[in-house]
């Protein structure tokens, strides 16, 4: 099976084709598929997201399509920066900034009111008409400062307390295995995997 990821951030990608490997699924980018879409991002969840990305490349394409929406809930910032993460204090504002910008906020507030959670909602989207959805989390809280070199967006300020550090300290494969992405693409593939059955 061949599927088109609608996305334009390679990190993702990699992340998506790493988890996909096994399944037999072949992920191709719209930049490889030759595929122009105009994307209007405006669902208020995660889900909607998801599924307006993945319905117009579909529409686009022809073929099978898939898009994610994913992000970071802050519970002391009353779940933001939530389904504007992408876009959090502007398009085209760094990573190092928004980190910055969340610990600033967070300066004072105690472990047990640092709770947090990435969000991942996936969906997949058949020329058909047919829609597959699925919504997997990962629990954290938010640390102290930037730390770690392995992931990128709000990985370096998301704690594990589990592992004694950030999701960005992980190797790409121990965060595959927990992350909300990670565990999503996996339910994904058992949902394909059904329905090609």
């Amino acid at each position: 099976m061949e599927i088109l990821f609608a996305t334009g951030n390679e990190d993702k990608l990699r992340e998506v084709r790493m988890i996909l490997r096994e399944s037999g699924i072949t992920v191709r980018s719209m930049k490889e598929a030759n595929i122009r879409a105009d994307i209007q991002e405006n669902g208020k969840t995660f889900e909607e997201n998801a599924l307006i990305k993945a319905r117009t490349v579909a529409a686009a394409s022809g073929m099978p399509a898939m898009a994610d929406d994913s992000g970071l809930e802050v519970d002391c910032l009353d779940k933001a920066p939530g389904v504007y993460s992408a876009r959090f204090l502007g398009e085209d504002t760094s990573y190092d900034i928004k980190n910055t910008w969340i610990l600033n906020r967070l300066k004072g507030v105690p472990d047990p009111e640092r709770t947090a959670r990435f969000v991942c909602a996936i969906a997949c989207v058949f020329p058909d008409g047919k829609e597959l959805i699925c919504r997997e989390t990962m629990e954290g809280r938010i640390g102290y400062r930037i730390e770690g070199e392995n992931g990128f967006g709000y990985d370096p300020i998301f704690y594990l307390p589990e592992f004694g550090c950030t999701s960005a300290q992980l190797t790409p494969q121990q965060k595959n295995e927990i992350s909300h992405r990670g565990k999503a693409l996996r339910k994904m593939r058992q949902m394909l995997e059904e329905n090609r059955a």
